[in-house]
């Protein structure tokens, strides 16, 4: 019983997550039938492994790799408003893909992917060492330096389209979407598997450094090695994720604060209830696209912007709303990275 109470959510999570994964791979233009599947039927079977299947396995990947990167960051800035959205490193993601388009026409998928993950782990570096020299930071401010962080990157980004006219190319990773991936364009996003096995292995480190830079020396814990691996754990699962399926927000953001709600704010704790619920945000989010407006799909980073923006504003709400609290925290180092 000890057990069961323990794991519920995690329990229900994982039920909801396979039911929904089984009926999401039914949904689409061409009808897809069970029956005709057990009895071999070639083209049947070429839709589901050629394309059914690898989507479901993107969006699985993509949920639980934002939604654990936006975990990891949020804990080593000990700022609930961090993620990669508001840390820039989906903007440095986009740009490094640009830069590669750019002086590398003939590059490919994995080419692309180390140039987005050494501008993700640059511009996310350069985010936090700002802030960390920023004496006076309150919880509300530093997302809102990464926020225009990432608007000036976007800038850069947009006048380089401009400049070398691939602004129809760069299209493809402005907004984030399911329909193009197929067997052969997005094994890369199983990078994100081993990434979240060594981020639930480290995850006590991160969670002392969680603490600051202080508590952790006390410790024996070395703060710039893990502060170091943590940061590049979480943009190269934003990388892989960015290179396939393009830019999508919020994920990281609001998925483990809401699981925070019902389970504390212990990395180790949270991090497979978070990887969960962020696959199962993204699969209905994905889900909804399909069916909206069926038999034409939207991208699914406006259903995820949508719900992503009215949770963040409920969320700044309740900061604000609760702003005592927020200033003790940052009396306390809560502000941001330190």
């Amino acid at each position: 019983m000890t057990f069961i109470r323990k794991y519920t959510l995690t329990i229900i999570l994982t039920v909801l997550l396979v039911v929904l994964s089984v009926w999401s791979i039914f949904i689409g233009v061409i009808d897809l039938d069970l029956k005709s599947i057990l009895q071999g039927d070639s083209e049947q079977v070429w839709l589901l492994l050629v394309s059914r299947l690898p989507r479901l396995l993107a969006i699985l990947c993509t949920g639980m790799g934002m939604s654990v990167a936006g975990l990891i960051m949020q804990q080593l800035c000990m700022n609930k408003f961090v993620s990669p959205t508001t840390g820039a490193t989906i903007s440095a993601a986009k740009l490094g893909i640009l830069i590669a388009f750019a002086f590398m026409p003939s590059s490919t998928i994995w080419s692309r992917a180390l140039f987005s993950f050494a501008f993700a782990l640059l511009g996310t570096w350069l985010f936090v060492w700002f802030i960390q020299r920023i004496k006076f930071k309150d919880t509300i401010m530093v997302p809102l330096i990464g926020i225009m962080f990432g608007n000036v990157i976007g800038g850069i980004t947009s006048f380089i389209s401009y400049h070398f006219e691939m602004t129809q190319a760069l299209s493809s990773w402005e907004t984030g979407h399911f329909s193009m991936v197929l067997r052969g364009r997005y094994e890369i996003v199983y990078l994100v598997v081993p990434l979240l096995i060594l981020a639930f292995l480290f995850s006590n480190h991160f969670n002392i450094v969680g603490m600051g830079k202080d508590f952790s020396s006390n410790l024996g814990v070395n703060y710039k090695a893990v502060l170091f691996m943590g940061l590049t754990i979480a943009a190269a699962i934003t990388a892989s994720v960015v290179v396939v399926v393009g830019s999508i927000s919020y994920i990281g953001l609001i998925i483990p604060n809401i699981v925070a709600m019902f389970k504390g704010d212990k990395i180790r704790g949270t991090l497979i209830d978070t990887a969960l619920f962020g696959a199962l945000f993204v699969l209905v989010c994905d889900m909804l696209a399909r069916v909206i407006i069926a038999p034409y799909e939207l991208p699914i980073a406006l259903i995820i912007g949508i719900v992503g923006s009215v949770l963040y504003i409920m969320m700044l709400m309740r900061r604000l709303k609760h702003g005592r609290k927020a200033v003790r925290l940052a009396s306390h180092g809560g502000g941001g990275c330190q």
